[in-house]
């Protein structure tokens, strides 16, 4: 018999893809399938820029526009790094992940904390990137997203 790893599944076989996040036309076209037809489709940017691109938190943001039409993307959008923003049970879903691992919540920390890049210990940035929290540009990390960034900067 051979040994298996418990944290690892034996059917994990295959080409890791990894997708990027959407862009400015993909969430356009997103936005018109809610029926949000926006003049300036440039009003989108700050959206994308906030969360990466990440389609969940794409579709999250708009889903909720089209529902609550008394909310404007400019307050959605100063509110999602917050406990009480759309994104707050996202985020704190993370951040007890990052709890229960202090060495990977230290090492987001320095990340977060950072103006730059940081180079971590590969198996911490293994883990990071792995829960999209952060992207590697070669050996160096940095938030993959501004909501990830101010919230654990303020949380961590």
């Amino acid at each position: 018999y051979v040994d298996l790893d418990v944290n690892q599944s034996p059917f994990n076989v295959g080409r890791q893809v990894k997708l990027p996040g959407f862009e400015l036309e993909q969430v356009e076209q997103l936005a018109r399938g809610y029926g949000l037809d926006w003049a300036d489709r440039e009003r989108l940017m700050p959206l994308i820029k906030m969360v990466g691109g990440h389609p969940y938190l794409i579709n999250l943001a708009l889903d909720f526009l089209v529902h609550q039409q008394s909310v404007k993307l400019e307050e959605l959008l100063k509110e999602a790094p917050t406990q009480g923003g759309i994104y707050g049970s996202h985020l704190r879903h993370h951040w007890d992940t990052l709890q229960r691992q202090p060495e990977v919540a230290g090492a987001m920390k320095q990340v977060v904390s950072s103006d730059g890049s940081v180079q971590l210990e590969p198996i911490l940035a293994y883990k990071l990137e792995s829960m999209g929290l952060i992207i590697l540009v070669g050996d160096d990390a940095q938030p993959s997203c501004e909501l990830y960034g101010q919230y654990f900067r303020d949380n961590l």
